[in-house]
């Protein structure tokens, strides 16, 4: 049996979620929806998270972006994937997108590709190169990004 949390308290508690790491909107509703909060009582709670900067979709954006390509060697594609599915809206996800220049996503591709080449048995060149272009791109990085790799790797 479930006790009832009260708006007062679920404000707290989402509060106190929000000063220990970066969380978007969507999330909290998510939170509220579950905990089973009234339609009225969610958006005032919001309305005072976002009032109070607690939860701030651009900065939680810019976070996740740099958190997923840098520690979780994300591409461009699998990061604007996960912004979708927090409900991220488009212009925010494009302007923090757009923010991260090629470099970055050069410099986290190339190491990969490096440990996956040692790693990977292929009978000619050409296999080879199919087959790092397949994990690239499961990775979520673009076409462009991933033959700029393989094509330094080819002239070493």
């Amino acid at each position: 049996m479930k006790r009832e949390i009260s708006e007062k308290e679920a404000l707290l508690r989402l509060s106190a979620m929000c000063a220990q790491g970066e969380h978007c909107q969507w999330e909290m509703t998510e939170k509220l929806r579950k905990w089973e909060i009234s339609d009225e009582a969610q958006a005032r709670i919001m309305e005072r998270l976002v009032k109070d900067r607690y939860v701030d979709d651009e900065r939680f954006a810019r976070a996740f972006v740099m958190d997923k390509v840098r520690y979780n060697k994300w591409g461009r594609r699998k990061v604007e994937q996960a912004l979708w599915q927090k409900h991220i809206d488009e212009d925010i996800r494009q302007m923090v997108l757009n923010d991260v220049s090629d470099e970055e996503y050069l410099s986290v591709l190339r190491p990969l590709l490096k440990q996956k080449r040692r790693s990977t048995k292929a009978d000619s060149e050409w296999e080879m190169n199919q087959k790092l272009l397949r994990f690239a791109l499961g990775r979520g990085f673009t076409f462009d990004i991933i033959r700029q790799c393989l094509d330094v790797e080819d002239e070493e």
